[in-house]
C-alpha cells in the first residue's frame, strides 16, 4: 500500500477544504493510499511538515490550500535530499500555479488528477535561500500582491498584480538597480521588475515559447515612465506584448540565473509566490531545473495551454480604455 502525506490549510481561500475532507480522504483510501493528515497550525508549519514526508519516506505528499501553502510545501521539499513528490488540491484565492499544471479547482477532481496523473519533473527557482514555484518581483507596489481586489485578480490573474501597481506609477520611486545575467550587466532606474516560471500572466509571455521544465525564467523590467502618456502606452503595451512591446520602457528576457543588486540606501521589497520576500541589497535567483515532480492531468494541460495560445494570436487587441472600463469599479 502506497502512503501519502496530505497537509491542508483549513483556512485557504474561504474556508470550504474541510468541506470536503471526508471525500477527499475516501478518494486516496479507494486508490490503494494510506493516508496521513496534518492540519497547517502555524504559518511555517507546513515548511517542517513537508520536510518530516520527505524524511520518513512517504510515496507522495499532497498539499491542500492557496500558493502560500504550495510554497512553504516547497520550501521543505527542497531541503531534503530524497524529494517526495508533490500533489496540489488547489483551495485558495488565486491558485496560479495549479492553472500552470492544468489542475482543477474542484478538489474531488484535483484528487483524481493525483490518483489518475501522471508525474511531471518541474523548475523550481531559488531566491536566495529560499524558493518559489512561479513568481519573484520586486518594486515600491509589491503590497499590490495582498491587497489588489479579488474581483480583479480573477479577472486577470498575475497580470492584476502588474496591472494594480502601474495604476500607480506616476507616484512611486524607481529604484537604482545593477541586474547581471548571462554576463551582460544592465544598471538603471527601475520601478518593477518580475522573475516568473507559471503560464497564469496571460498575454505577457508567448505560451508557444513557455514551458515548465524548460531550465528558463521569464524576466520583466519596467522603467519609469516620465509623463502620463508614456505610462498609458506601457499598459497598452503590457496587454498586448506579442505584437506591441515598448522597447523603450519594458526589457523581457529569458535566462536560467540572475542577481539583482539594489544601489539605493534602502532595498526595495520583494514578493515570492504572492507573500513578503524581504529587503535584501543583493538577490540571488536561479532556476533548478526539474528539481521536484508534480501530479499532473496532461489532458487539461493542453486545453489550458491551447486556450491561453488562441488569446495571444487574437487579431484584437485591448485598449488602455477597454482596462480603465473594467477597472474603474475594480482597482483597489
Amino acid at each position: 500500500m502506497k502512503r501519502v502525506y496530505l497537509i491542508i490549510n483549513l483556512t485557504a481561500g474561504k474556508a470550504v477544504i474541510s468541506d470536503y475532507l471526508g471525500k477527499i480522504v475516501d478518494e486516496f483510501i479507494k486508490t490503494d493510499y494510506e493516508v496521513t493528515i496534518h492540519t497547517t497550525q502555524s504559518s511555517e508549519d507546513a515548511v517542517y511538515s513537508a520536510k518530516y514526508a520527505c524524511e520518513n519516506e512517504f510515496d507522495l505528499l499532497v498539499c491542500a490550500g492557496g500558493d502560500g501553502t504550495l510554497s512553504q510545501c516547497l520550501q521543505g521539499v527542497m531541503q531534503c535530499e530524497k524529494r517526495v513528490p508533490i500533489g496540489y488540491i488547489p483551495a485558495g484565492t488565486t491558485n496560479d500555479f495549479a492553472k500552470s499544471l492544468g489542475i482543477s479547482k474542484e478538489p474531488i477532481a484535483a484528487v483524481k488528477t493525483i490518483t489518475e496523473g501522471k508525474l511531471m519533473p518541474c523548475d523550481i527557482g531559488g531566491f536566495n535561500d529560499n524558493y518559489f514555484t512561479y513568481i519573484v518581483a520586486f518594486g515600491a507596489f509589491t503590497n499590490i500582491t495582498y491587497e489588489t481586489s479579488q474581483q480583479f485578480k480573477n479577472i486577470f490573474g498575475h497580470t492584476a498584480y502588474v496591472l494594480g501597481g502601474l495604476w500607480q506609477l506616476t507616484n512611486i520611486r524607481a529604484r537604482h538597480m545593477r541586474i547581471e545575467y548571462d554576463g551582460i550587466i544592465i544598471e538603471d532606474e527601475f520601478v518593477f521588475g518580475m522573475v516568473s516560471n507559471t503560464a497564469s500572466i496571460g498575454g505577457m509571455i508567448s505560451m508557444n515559447e513557455y514551458m515548465l521544465n524548460d531550465g528558463q525564467f521569464e524576466v520583466m523590467l519596467i522603467k519609469k515612465p516620465a509623463n502620463p502618456m508614456q505610462l498609458k502606452h506601457i499598459l497598452t503595451s503590457l496587454l498586448n506584448i506579442n505584437s506591441d512591446i515598448d522597447r523603450e520602457y519594458i526589457r523581457f528576457f529569458r535566462t536560467d540565473k540572475i542577481t539583482f543588486i539594489s544601489l539605493d540606501d534602502d532595498p526595495p521589497a520583494w514578493t515570492r509566490d504572492g507573500e513578503f520576500g524581504g529587503t535584501a541589497a543583493v538577490n540571488m535567483i536561479v532556476n533548478h531545473r526539474n528539481a521536484v515532480s508534480f501530479m499532473v492531468n496532461e489532458a487539461n494541460m493542453k486545453i489550458y495551454n491551447d486556450t491561453i495560445n488562441e488569446l495571444n494570436q487574437s487579431e484584437g487587441q485591448l485598449t488602455i480604455e477597454d482596462i480603465e472600463d473594467i477597472a474603474s469599479g475594480l482597482a483597489p
